[in-house]
């Protein structure tokens, strides 16, 4: 019989690669400490970034670039200095889903959902000022589990700053959860999220200017921290 015109074609593979296929690759630590100013959210390792052990460390990557233009580092910085970011800067780094992957296309939705619980525990223990979401595709993570598994509308996203009702972390820490150094302070109400652009090379959207303005917008407020 002839193929009918109107059928639909079937739906090519999903790209999503299972935890096994980057079994062999180790897993990236955070980088954290008490009082931070932000905590970075990235979305998980890349290859390179797990096999040299440094946080988006691919050549690229724009991360470390985009730091620097936009006044959030005051001088300039390597992967390799990852580590450091947190005494020197007040500056954390971590990621949404742990594993290690070519790209975000191989990662679930399920495990970026799961993700986001890891998140906002590690922000109540931690209490960074401000969790800047780096990449649409982790805070769309962020919204669905908040708001029931119900998608962020086009008109309901925007970058940089998100309203006070969208704070990350406000849960209450028991008391064998604390952390030496850590103020636990009653009144929290969570941490301020900055959502910012993926720093991805393969991130075609938005534009290098918009990209520039956007990071540019949390730069102006560390500079501003700094000298407090």
């Amino acid at each position: 019989p002839k193929p009918n015109p109107k059928s639909k074609p079937k739906s090519t593979p999903s790209s999503y690669a299972p935890p096994s296929v980057y079994a062999h690759l180790p897993s990236l630590p955070d980088a954290l400490a008490p009082n931070l100013h932000i905590l970075f959210c990235g979305l998980n390792p890349g290859v390179r970034t797990a096999t040299t052990g440094h946080a988006y460390n691919h050549p690229s990557n724009r991360f470390w670039k985009l730091m620097l233009s936009s006044g959030i580092l005051p001088v300039p910085c390597t992967a390799e200095e990852d580590r450091s970011l947190p005494q020197r800067f007040r500056l954390g780094l971590t990621n949404i889903v742990t594993r290690p992957s070519r790209s975000g296309a191989e990662l679930s939705k399920a495990e970026m959902d799961e993700g986001v619980g890891v998140l906002e525990e590690k922000v109540a223990r931690w209490r960074p000022e401000v969790v800047c979401i780096v990449g649409k595709s982790i805070w769309e993570s962020v919204w669905r589990v908040r708001h029931g598994g119900k998608g962020i509308k086009k008109s309901e996203f925007r970058y940089g700053w998100q309203d006070e009702g969208e704070n990350v972390g406000s849960g209450k820490v028991v008391d064998e959860d604390r952390l030496e150094g850590v103020v636990y302070r009653p009144d929290w109400k969570g941490a301020k999220v900055f959502v910012a652009t993926s720093t991805s090379g393969l991130a075609a959207t938005p534009r290098a200017d918009e990209r520039e303005t956007i990071w540019r917008e949390l730069g102006a407020w560390v500079e501003q921290r700094r000298v407090e």
